[in-house]
């Protein structure tokens, strides 16, 4: 099986325009559609497949709803013009705790889209000045407008739905 590689490895640059925020609020908008086409059809076995001790396709999708609490503390902290951002738990703690594979997946899939949505939307009234402020980021250590949180997001989604995909293909 191929390897999604590790999200703490992952290195960012933020050097695109701040104008870029109307992408991201799309990309971030279809997240929820392109998590339900990932896990529509898959029996409970599948959803459930945890390969060497790692998260199954549930528990990934139960760990984007995690974090979307994170994501508006940090929107948050954008708005009220803080200087460095919330941490993350890297331990995922609340993912462990949250026990995804003994819940059903239209839950955690209808509660996503929700938190998701209601985040895109708070989005939606802010001007082109918001999107370019800046705060660092803890983790890694370097300054984030709004935009690039955004764009941050997304590619958190991003690295989980093709964890998600791989689970899928390789499910034997």
């Amino acid at each position: 099986m191929s390897e999604v590689p590790l999200w703490l490895e992952r290195r960012f640059k933020f050097d695109f325009p701040a104008e870029l925020y109307p992408n991201l609020r799309v990309r971030l908008r279809g997240t929820p559609a392109r998590l339900e086409e990932a896990v529509a059809g898959l029996a409970s076995e599948v959803l459930l497949w945890q390969p060497a001790g790692k998260w199954s396709i549930q528990e990934n999708a139960g760990h984007l709803l995690d974090l979307e609490s994170l994501w508006w503390v940090r929107v948050e902290e954008f708005l009220r013009g803080a200087e460095k951002l919330t941490a993350a738990d890297i331990t995922n703690r609340a993912t462990h705790e949250a026990r995804h594979n003994d819940r059903q997946v239209a839950e955690i899939l209808r509660l996503f889209r929700a938190a998701r949505l209601a985040l895109v939307e708070s989005l939606e009234d802010l001007t082109a000045a918001v999107f370019a402020r800046v705060a660092l980021h803890p983790r890694l250590n370097l300054p984030m407008r709004l935009v690039d949180h955004l764009f941050f997001i997304a590619e958190h989604d991003d690295h989980h739905l093709a964890r998600i995909w791989e689970l899928r293909r390789t499910h034997s």
